[in-house]
């Protein structure tokens, strides 16, 4: 399982939330494959992103 990371950092953990769910939504919208597993993560500097096993 290798995770793919979202080339993006965040300031909040409630605006990388918002980029998990609009992966998710946008998959049931557009009929796209949904990645298996999505997760919001915080790194070393405080900042917070998405990764996913598609």
């Amino acid at each position: 399982m290798k995770w793919i990371y979202w080339s993006r950092l965040y300031d909040s953990k409630f605006q990388a939330g918002c980029l998990v769910q609009r992966m998710e939504h946008d998959s049931w919208v557009f009929g796209l494959e949904a990645p298996r597993e999505i997760e919001v993560f915080r790194s070393k500097k405080g900042k917070y992103g998405v990764r996913y096993v598609p």
